[in-house]
């Protein structure tokens, strides 16, 4: 798997410090070309053929985005057919925003550090940042721990992440000119709208997305983030921009969660479970996503549910962990993650290690402070209460 390498290992250390950070790839993509194509090129007559495939080939790699990149393969929300992941995987690079496991690394990296300094793309630090200033500087990818297995042995994932750039070059830039000049005649346009328009009005609806959806917006869910629901993000980035039900619900297939949500992406999801592509398609419950509206308390979810939760000794839970079962204790509760280990936002090794074990300081800040949906979706993975931890007494009194 490709590597991007350091400043210092492609700049000799007399080019100035400033330059050897620079993402030159983002650079060239996102400044060097629009600008100097728009200058340059004069806005050609607009032919109706050539804006209809423009829109439509813009969804398409959109939607290749969002359902590829974004929630099959960086939260896992449902699994698809290989035909699909290759699809998704081929369109996708059109969008010019980097590999799969380039994208999915740093998406990760946001979601497990949001709005801190190890935030790629941190918020806090404004919305010039947050919307593109953080694709123009390199940073040390080694910093972040984020769990990248799964992409490691997918190899469609390898394979696209060996060769994106022809791939990125021809459907990005090759394509929507190639098509309109050859079927219709129409090159100027292919290059101008096909090409060049697309291309920038793609780049910033999905930036917007980790800018606008986390500047302006409602906090239904959690108001722990900056990540916020903004209808008009939503629109632009085909249902991204529910982003306050996504930072709290991110293994979830849908972002717009009601039926009137403008989630497109959700929509082609059922569409491909329909014709039977997409498979394990997760839903949290109307139960979890409620209690959270409400900014309920985790132990209220508990306590509710009291006389089904028995208990069990300590060496009994770690007895059962290690013959098989995925058993978890967190503040002298025990849960069963055997469901949820694949679908673990943090990846599965660290929910692996976690069995048998008391990890309540790896739940609660140890490795990753988790939000109110989290502690709400863990409750309804409850089995077993450990006798004499605590807890028990505390159940006992509310009884």
């Amino acid at each position: 798997m490709r590597r991007h390498p350091t400043p210092k290992s492609i700049f000799p250390a007399t080019i100035p410090t400033w330059t050897q950070n620079l993402y030159w790839y983002h650079v060239l993509w996102l400044l060097i070309i629009p600008v100097f194509a728009f200058l340059l090129l004069r806005p050609p007559p607009v032919h109706p053929a050539t804006i209809i495939f423009t829109f439509l080939y813009g969804w398409l790699l959109g939607l290749c985005t969002t359902v590829g990149y974004h929630r099959l393969w960086a939260h896992k929300s449902f699994r698809a057919h290989v035909s699909v992941r290759i699809f998704l995987a081929v369109f996708g690079a059109g969008m010019a925003q980097n590999s799969i496991h380039w994208w999915v690394l740093w998406h990760r990296a946001h979601h497990r550090y949001v709005d801190t300094e190890l935030d790629p793309y941190n918020a806090r630090k404004g919305l010039l940042h947050s919307h593109i200033g953080w694709l123009f500087v390199r940073r040390d990818e080694a910093e972040w721990e984020v769990d990248m297995s799964d992409l490691d042995n997918d190899p469609v994932v390898v394979w696209q992440d060996r060769w994106y750039y022809p791939l990125s070059v021809f459907m990005c830039c090759g394509l929507p000119v190639i098509l309109p000049g050859v079927v219709w005649g129409d090159w100027h346009g292919g290059v101008y709208w096909a090409w060049l328009c697309r291309m920038v009005v793609a780049h910033h609806s999905t930036f917007a997305v980790n800018s606008l959806a986390h500047w302006s917006g409602k906090q239904p869910f959690s108001t722990k983030t900056t990540a916020r629901d903004n209808i008009v993000v939503g629109l632009l980035a085909l249902g991204e921009g529910y982003h306050n039900f996504h930072h709290e619900f991110p293994t979830d297939y849908r972002n717009g969660v009601r039926w009137f949500d403008l989630d497109l992406s959700k929509w082609v999801i059922l569409g491909l479970a329909q014709l039977g592509l997409a498979t394990n398609l997760h839903c949290v419950s109307d139960r979890v996503i409620e209690s959270c509206r409400r900014q309920d308390r985790r132990e209220d979810i508990v306590s509710a549910a009291h006389g089904d939760v028995p208990p069990i000794l300590w060496d009994d839970y770690v007895r059962q962990a290690k013959n098989g079962r995925a058993l978890v204790a967190i503040a002298g509760f025990v849960y069963d993650v055997g469901d949820f280990i694949q679908r673990h936002p943090g990846g599965e090794k660290i929910l692996r290690s976690a069995i048998g074990t008391d990890a309540t300081a790896t739940f609660h800040g140890g490795v990753y402070n988790h939000s109110l949906a989290a502690n709400n979706l863990l409750a309804t993975m409850l089995v077993h209460v450990i006798r004499g931890g605590g807890r028990v007494e505390l159940l006992q009194k509310k009884m």
